[in-house]
C-alpha cells in the first residue's frame, strides 16, 4: 500500500511538472508583447525595455521557466502585470467564489443523479426507466450556458427570486452569497447530473447481473435489499470516476457560466488575464488548475481503495 501511494505521488508531481512545461512554453510562443499591452502602442522603446527588464521578460526563456516554477512550488505565483498585486491574492479572492460554486454544483449533481440512476436501474424497462433516461438524454444535450440564460429569464427577471448577475459576497452573511450562486450552480449541475445518472444506471445494471447478487437473491434476500447491499456499493467505482472528472471540470471549466452570471471567479479571472495578455496570471492559474485536476484524480484513486478492498489487497 505504501509503495502504491508513493508511486501515485511521484506520478502526481511528474504530471504537474509536465503540465507546467506545456502551459509555460505554449503561452510564451503566443504573439503579443505584455509590455506593449501594458504601456500602449505609443510607448517609447526605452520605456518598453525598462518594463521588460522589470517584469523579467528580457531573461532567457529557460531561466524564466525555472525561476517561475521554483517560486510556484513555494506558493509565490509572482505579481500580476495588469493589477500589480500578487497573483496569489487574486486567486485566493476569486477562489472564494469558484470553489463554493463547484462544491454546490457537484453536490446537487450527485444528490440528483445517484438516486435517479439507481431507481431507473431498479425499474429497468418500465415507464419510469424510459421517462427518466429520456429526460437525462435531453439534459446531456442542453448546454449549461443556455440553461443559465433560461434560469435568469425565469427565476431572476420573471419571478425575482434570485439575482440575475453578480455576487453579493460573504461579508453580508451566508444566505446572500449562496443566493447568488444557486442559479449558476443549477445551470452547471443539471447537465452533469444527466451524465452521472446514465452512468449510475449502467453500472448498477451491470452489477445486478453478477453471480453474487443472484446468490444473495437465492438465499432469500429481497430485490431491494440485494440492490442496496450488494449492487449499489459495487457499482460506485465508475460513478466515483465520473464525479471526480466532473468536479475537476466544474472547478476549472466554469468560464462561460461565470461570464453569463458575471461572477468574479477563477473562470472570469483567466478570461480577463488572457484578454489582457497577463502571462504570469495565466501561467500560474492554468498550472494550478491542472494540479487541482491531477490531485482530484489522485484522491479518486484513494476512494477506489476505500470502496473496494480488493484494490487495497492488490496494491
Amino acid at each position: 500500500m505504501i509503495a502504491w501511494l508513493g508511486g501515485r505521488l511521484v506520478t502526481l508531481i511528474v504530471t504537474t511538472l509536465a503540465a507546467s512545461v506545456l502551459v509555460f512554453f505554449v503561452l510564451e510562443i503566443l504573439p503579443g508583447d505584455p509590455a506593449q499591452l501594458i504601456l500602449g502602442v505609443n510607448a517609447r522603446e526605452d520605456t518598453l525595455a525598462a518594463l521588460r527588464a522589470q517584469l523579467g521578460l528580457d531573461q532567457p526563456i529557460l531561466w524564466r521557466y525555472v525561476s517561475w516554477i521554483g517560486r510556484f512550488f513555494t506558493g509565490d505565483f509572482g505579481i500580476s502585470y495588469t493589477y500589480s498585486v500578487p497573483v496569489r491574492e487574486l486567486i485566493a479572492e476569486r477562489l472564494t467564489v469558484s470553489l463554493p460554486l463547484a462544491l454546490m454544483a457537484i453536490g446537487l449533481s450527485t444528490a440528483i443523479a445517484i438516486p435517479v440512476g439507481v431507481y431507473s436501474a431498479y425499474r429497468r424497462g418500465r415507464f419510469a426507466d424510459v421517462a427518466t433516461m429520456g429526460v437525462a438524454q435531453v439534459g446531456v444535450s442542453i448546454p449549461n450556458f443556455w440553461l443559465g440564460l433560461l434560469f435568469i429569464l425565469v427565476f431572476a427577471v420573471g419571478l425575482g427570486w434570485f439575482p440575475a448577475s453578480g455576487f453579493a459576497g460573504w461579508g453580508g452573511g451566508l444566505w446572500p452569497g449562496l443566493r447568488s450562486l444557486i442559479l449558476p450552480a443549477l445551470a452547471l449541475a443539471l447537465p452533469q447530473a444527466a451524465i452521472l445518472a446514465r452512468v449510475t444506471r449502467s453500472s448498477v445494471l451491470e452489477t445486478l447481473g453478477e453471480d453474487y447478487v443472484r446468490t444473495a437473491r437465492a438465499k432469500g434476500l429481497t430485490q431491494r435489499a440485494a440492490l442496496w447491499r450488494h449492487a449499489v456499493p459495487n457499482a460506485l467505482i465508475p460513478v466515483v470516476t465520473i464525479i471526480g472528472l466532473q468536479f475537476s471540470f466544474l472547478l476549472a471549466g466554469t468560464i462561460i457560466i461565470e461570464n453569463v452570471f458575471t461572477l468574479p471567479g477563477l473562470g472570469r479571472l483567466i478570461f480577463q488575464a488572457i484578454a489582457q495578455r497577463d502571462l504570469i496570471v495565466v501561467e500560474s492559474l492554468v498550472t494550478l488548475l491542472a494540479f487541482a485536476v491531477i490531485l482530484v484524480n489522485f484522491l479518486v484513486d484513494l476512494v477506489y481503495a476505500a470502496i473496494d478492498p480488493r484494490l487495497r489487497i492488490a496494491t
